[in-house]
């Protein structure tokens, strides 16, 4: 066995072919997870209320309907917690394996259950397990994910190995918009009986190519390194205690987050109700969510890649700003009831959050120490997801008022932006810090005077 490194050394892999391929893997995993997630969410705006909450009244169903959604991130915390306490302990890959298998099975799953009108109570209560079952598996994909491209970066380059992660969201998304947008070609009788399914069943191909090349890729080397030290008696501790030991770094993470997804939730899976309602039809809402996909594709890896040059803090705030200034106006655009201006306003409302979004891999890494890391990283972005993506459909759903108005809905994304802006002002930068350290707060990069301290790991 080689000797460890020295504690100031930062550890990684020399070796491109192997971070290529662990580049792709994480991609792949992110695919997986959007894909899943968002299907989930347009589904439910789309037939979920009238297939399994039949006896309710459309705007009853509907709610329910994004209530078995928020019921996925409510599991998310918990499979942060659960996946990172394992992930910490017995590796990031081991667990990524898990996860991916989760997300791809309970998705199968959905496409092959039963409805209400043949099953009766129980389909709606099934679907809310696969989704809880979901929902606890990606609660411990993304960080892991991130964590094997980032503890695997050269540390100046962490914000673009990150960024080809996080293509995943844009692509998953994409594959998810076109699938529905392919489906809801059927006739609509055809679509409820059967079309629905097909996008979920196709989840089963994603999941045997990613599986195919999760395995093949190697630990993380700075796990490597603390799996070491905890052998020799160098590291003790229940990881979420050490965590919830200092709360203000998981605050933080959980903070900066909530804009970028409450602002996803707007503009993908609550904007075909609200576009639909004011009288769009459903495929120019899903035209203008293609053009948000690609949009995506492109302005994520940017961002990630600027945030190695300009740091993370000031890309995220910019993206904060631009949601506080651009809000109403994006409904503006919309409300026009134009299709080409609901396509521009979709586009510039993806474009501010991804300046939010894109650094976030990178960020809530360099905020916790390795032996942590994992279960900080994920337990703060879940968190921010279940607040700012779970919940915000079922407010949105709730202040959506009979004329609907759009204002409620821009006062709400203006509010997670402000969020958002007052936790990254908070944060100390992170850029260039040594992942090595166990307090990540002391391994402050030069000419960076720290604001906040990182969980000790």
């Amino acid at each position: 066995m080689s000797p460890a490194p020295s504690p100031h050394t930062p550890e990684r892999s020399s070796d491109p072919a192997l971070l290529r391929r662990v580049a792709l893997s994480s991609l792949l995993g992110t695919v997986i997870e959007y894909y899943d997630f968002l299907l989930y969410g347009t589904m439910a705006a789309l037939v979920f209320g009238e297939l399994f909450f039949p006896e309710s009244d459309p705007a009853v169903g509907t709610i329910a309907a994004f209530g078995t959604l928020a019921a996925g991130y409510v599991a998310r915390p918990l499979g942060g917690a659960v996946f990172g306490h394992f992930g910490d302990r017995l590796g990031r890959k081991s667990m990524l394996v898990l996860t991916m298998a989760l997300m791809g099975v309970a998705s199968f799953l959905i496409g092959v259950l039963p409805t209400y009108g043949t099953i009766g109570v129980a389909a709606p209560v099934l679907l809310v397990l696969f989704r809880v079952v979901q929902g606890v598996a990606i609660g411990g994909e993304w960080a892991g994910a991130t964590l094997m491209v980032v503890e695997h970066a050269d540390p100046r380059r962490r914000g673009l190995w990150s960024g080809v992660m996080q293509m995943g969201s844009p692509i998953g998304f994409l594959l998810s918009t076109v699938a529905v947008t392919l489906t809801s070609l059927l006739p609509r009788a055809s679509f409820l009986t059967w079309g629905w399914r097909v996008p979920f069943l196709f989840s089963a191909v994603l999941l045997a190519i990613g599986l195919y090349v999760r395995v093949s890729v190697t630990e993380s080397p700075l796990f490597q390194r603390a799996a070491r030290e905890r052998e020799t008696g160098a590291a003790s501790g229940v990881p979420l205690a050490q965590v919830l030991r200092g709360p203000r770094t998981l605050v933080l993470a959980c903070a900066v987050g909530i804009g970028p997804f409450a602002l996803t939730a707007l503009i993908s899976t609550f904007m075909l109700t609200y576009a639909t309602t004011i009288g769009y039809a459903t495929s120019e809402v899903m035209t203008g969510l293609l053009f948000t996909s690609v949009t995506g594709l492109v302005s994520i890896p940017l961002f990630s890649a600027l945030s190695d040059r300009v740091g993370r803090r000031a890309v995220v705030l910019a993206g904060a700003a631009g949601v506080v200034l651009l809000a109403f106006p994006v409904y503006a655009l919309v409300d026009t009831r134009t299709p080409a201006l609901l396509i521009l306003g979709m586009v510039l409302g993806q474009v501010v959050q991804s300046a939010m979004y894109a650094p976030l891999g990178p960020l809530l890494s360099e905020m916790f120490g390795t032996r942590v890391r994992y279960t900080g990283a994920s337990l703060g972005y879940q968190l921010a997801a279940l607040v700012g993506g779970g919940f915000t459909p079922v407010f949105a759903g709730g202040l959506l008022s009979d004329d609907a108005r759009s204002a409620p809905l821009a006062v709400l994304a203006v509010v997670c932006g402000l969020v958002t802006a007052l936790a990254v002002w908070r944060t100390a930068e992170t850029r260039g810090r040594d992942l090595s350290a166990e307090d990540p707060a002391a391994a402050e990069p030069p000419r960076t005077r720290p604001a906040s301290r990182g969980a000790e790991g």
